[in-house]
């Protein structure tokens, strides 16, 4: 892989510049503000600076793309003789706009996991042969000089959750593209990288101006009503929505009165419906509101009755009302055992296109799970939950600081 740094007077600036040496296949890792230090500070403005990054591969691709045959080597040569020159400047406009996720610098990221797994390596040397941690045998790998390092890699997302198969995946698709002696640090931001391209972009709520019900499903206890509440207010206030509540969670006691609180607060109405066929209504009697949200009553897994009940209810709105969108979030406690959400998530297979939601993130120290099922299923990842403050502990899913914390970052 291929790790450069560029600077700019601006972040676009910086990014072209990359683009244009690494070509539109490099990966912006980070960006951060960089100021002037001693007498240059006088003199010269701040500026940016960028990692980027590229597969070795990609880029052989990308210089052998821009060499000119000879035929058109001859036909610039003429052109540039013929032509007068232009002091304009370069048109830029149709340069378009680069998503970069503003974070702290890789370096700040990742040094400190090299010195932690610098550390391994020494106590790994040192330890006695059979108290070893290995890969799995049959790799075909021992005996290559980037095997300590990638080993190490492994045993830490196999120690922090993520299956075995996906962390074999990972570390074979980082191994074929890797020089023959690599260094650590080149490992290693290679493997966040790919951690970070597994995860990718999460998908929240955005107002768009078309009408939205909001549908969140999954089992009991994990933490749907509060999400609710915390995803409204944040609605509600940041992108100025009007927003209203239905409920269909008439089985837990006091789940309504735990709604109309929130509601009271927010000063948002809320409806109850006791059967999928009252969805229409509802929805008719709120048809001024631009947001509603649907908090449905948690459903067993393996109540096959219960899912087709919500099943029908989504049903119903998505064939009554064709000019809104249905969202669907499964919302899953990340402390849920890996099996179980496994035949969650197997069980609401019939609800297609639907986000992933994680809560309690604050009552584990493992977060495998999180790239776990975003592999299993392939839906997109959204927000994380860490706490019961609503509407504060809430966020959307930051896959720099998830791939970070899945190779043993603090």
């Amino acid at each position: 892989m291929i790790v450069k740094k560029y600077t700019g007077s601006s972040e676009t600036e910086a990014v072209m510049k990359a683009k244009e040496d690494l070509g539109s296949n490099a990966v912006v890792l980070n960006v951060r503000s960089m100021k002037q230090r001693g007498f240059a500070k006088l003199f010269k403005k701040d500026f940016i600076e960028i990692t980027a990054a590229l597969e070795e591969r990609d880029f052989e691709q990308n210089v052998n793309s821009k060499k000119p045959t000879f035929s058109q080597a001859r036909d610039e040569a003429v052109q540039k003789q013929n032509s007068k020159i232009d002091l304009r400047a370069d048109d830029t406009s149709a340069v378009p706009p680069v998503s970069v996720h503003k974070a702290e610098t890789i370096e700040h990221k990742l040094d400190s996991l090299h010195d932690m797994l610098r550390n391994q390596m020494v106590k790994e040397e040192e330890a006695p042969r059979d108290t070893r941690e290995t890969v799995p045998e049959n790799t075909g790998r021992e005996n290559t000089a980037n095997f300590k390092s990638l080993k190490l890699i492994y045993n830490k997302l196999i120690e922090n959750e993520v299956d075995e198969k996906y962390a074999n995946a990972i570390i074979n698709d980082i191994e074929s593209s890797l020089k023959k002696e690599s260094n650590l640090d080149s490992i290693l931001a290679s493997v966040y990288q790919k951690i970070i391209l597994k995860l990718g972009e999460p998908e929240g709520i955005e107002n768009n101006g078309r009408r939205k019900v909001v549908f969140f499903v999954g089992p009991t206890g994990v933490g749907k009503t509060t999400t609710i509440a915390k995803l409204a207010s944040d609605v509600k206030i940041r992108q100025n929505c009007k927003v209203a509540m239905i409920t269909a969670d008439t089985y837990r006691i006091a789940a309504v009165e735990q709604l109309n609180t929130y509601a009271n607060i927010l000063d948002v109405p809320v409806s109850v419906i006791y059967s999928p066929s009252e969805i229409t209504e509802a929805l008719e009697d709120l048809s001024d509101y631009e947001m509603i949200f649907i908090d449905t009553a948690g459903r067993s897994h393996k109540n096959e009755e219960q899912r087709r009940e919500l099943m029908e209810m989504i049903d119903n709105v998505r064939n009554s009302f064709e000019d809104t969108e249905v969202l669907v979030f499964l919302v899953l406690s990340v402390t849920t055992k890996y099996r179980d959400i496994i035949s969650i998530c197997d069980a609401y297979k019939g609800l297609s296109g639907y986000r992933l939601l994680f809560t309690k993130i604050d009552e584990t120290n493992s977060l495998g799970n999180i790239l776990n099922i975003k592999l299993y299923t392939q839906e997109p990842l959204s927000y994380m939950t860490y706490g019961q403050n609503v509407p504060d502990d809430i966020e959307r899913a930051d896959v720099q600081k998830l791939a970070k914390s899945l190779l043993g970052g603090e």
